[in-house]
């Protein structure tokens, strides 16, 4: 059996400094050069293995240092070292870097999950900073040995909830314990989202998002469950709760859980899909998201509009998605009497057909649609494909080359005679 020598313990300054006078320390500072450069080499081998990285991965990152797979490795490695130097060498430089290398796996993982989950939100800087200030704060009093100190001084600030006794250490393990649980809960249900969401298009993206958001739901409602037992806080007493936050809901929270609830059949029925376009109260555009309580509908002119699930549950919703892949568009024009029919109806339905998102298939035609007091009205109607994309471009080129066709024909344009008067007044 080979003895097993004692750990340094650093309980102060001067007996830090020792240790680190002592020729083991370069030795240990070697042993973690060493893991370094093999976390360094197995991130590097892992991700050419994988191919093609997303640069919102949360194992990877967009570098190889920027993931949580490499402090993950570092930490297990330098943990395997430590357990094998312990049986030769007094330890040092192992006793510090353990506590950083676990402060900064926690704050990698929990700041690659909130950029993941919460990309956009205005919060996230916010914790990630508390994340970090928490986790190196927490490695300061570890290496000092100030931490079971500080912990023995909270647990004995004690108070009575009920049946129960709660102290300050049991409240901050329980706020630690839940906010390890739902970082890990935010994970898995990130990897389940983005793995269902991946090759989903038209219906089958609008259910798998839904089964991705329960997904979420039940992840964190299940990790606070564990966090709430962790603290030792009964599940039993949570049934007043619970009927509590039922007559809320059927209250005051009515619209809210109306629109929750709306989503759901939305997604389920699948009636509404992202991509749809659809005109909902006079406003039209394209889902671009459908999220458990609203959707999100752009308009052609680029703004969005945030609409309730509600909204497209009791109205009239026109999906023009569901219905021909195209539109029809007129434009009118009124020329003098003494204007060659026949050469006007031709000129217009050329005008048209110069255009690639005119059909052919029904054709444009040309039709006189009345005599107006200052000249014949001529109505030109043709089909168009993806109404998305703008029809009020489209249908000023035409206009420009029917006015171009006119005037090199010799044709004359009138005005309404409602303009005339107008005018004249």
């Amino acid at each position: 059996m080979v003895a097993v020598k004692p750990s340094v313990r650093i309980d102060d300054l001067n007996s830090w400094l020792s240790a680190m006078a002592q020729p083991s320390a370069l030795a240990e500072l070697a042993v973690l050069a060493l893991c370094v450069g093999a976390a360094w080499a197995l991130v590097w081998l892992v991700r050419r293995a994988a191919g093609k990285v997303d640069e919102h991965s949360i194992w990877f990152g967009r570098k190889i240092i920027d993931g949580v797979m490499f402090p993950l490795l570092l930490l297990s490695l330098t943990y395997l070292s430590f357990l094998l130097l312990a049986r030769w060498l007094p330890l040092a430089v192992f006793k510090i870097a353990m506590p950083v290398l676990v402060a900064l796996a926690v704050i990698r993982l929990g700041v690659k999950v909130l950029q993941v989950v919460f990309a956009d939100a205005p919060f996230v800087r916010v914790l990630e900073r508390s994340i970090s200030w928490v986790a190196w704060l927490a490695m300061v009093l570890w290496v000092s040995d100030l931490l079971p100190l500080l912990l023995d001084e909270l647990d004995d600030i004690r108070w009575k909830v009920g049946n129960s006794t709660m102290s300050v250490r049991t409240l901050l393990e329980g706020a630690l314990t839940a906010g390890i649980v739902l970082i890990i809960a935010l994970w898995i249900s990130s990897a389940i989202e983005r793995r269902l969401l991946r090759s989903a298009t038209g219906g089958q993206l609008s259910l798998r998002k839904a089964l991705s958001n329960a997904t979420r739901v039940l992840l964190m409602f299940v990790g606070l469950l564990i966090a709430l037992s962790a603290v030792g806080i009964d599940l039993t007493a949570l049934s007043v709760l619970g009927g509590a936050i039922g007559v809320g809901v059927g209250f005051g929270l009515q619209k809210l859980a109306s629109n929750y609830v709306s989503g759901f059949v939305i997604l389920a029925e699948r009636q509404l899909r992202i991509g749809d376009n659809v005109k909902v109260d006079n406003y039209e555009g394209r889902i671009t998201d459908i999220n458990a309580r609203y959707t999100v509908i752009r308009a052609l002119n680029g703004r969005e509009s945030i609409v309730p699930n509600e909204m497209l549950i009791i109205n009239r919703v026109e999906n023009l998605s569901r219905a021909d892949p195209f539109a029809a568009q007129t434009t009118v024009v009124s020329v003098a009497y003494d204007s060659d029919v026949d050469l006007v109806m031709r000129l217009l339905v050329e005008a048209a057909n110069r255009q690639d998102r005119v059909l052919r298939e029904p054709a444009a035609y040309a039709a006189l649609s009345g005599f107006g007091a200052e000249g014949l009205e001529f109505t030109l109607t043709y089909s168009i494909t993806s109404p998305e994309s703008g029809a009020l471009a489209l249908r000023s080129r035409i206009n420009l080359i029917v006015l171009q066709s006119l005037r090199e024909n010799g044709i004359s344009i009138r005005a309404p005679s409602v303009l005339l008067q107008r005018t004249t007044s």
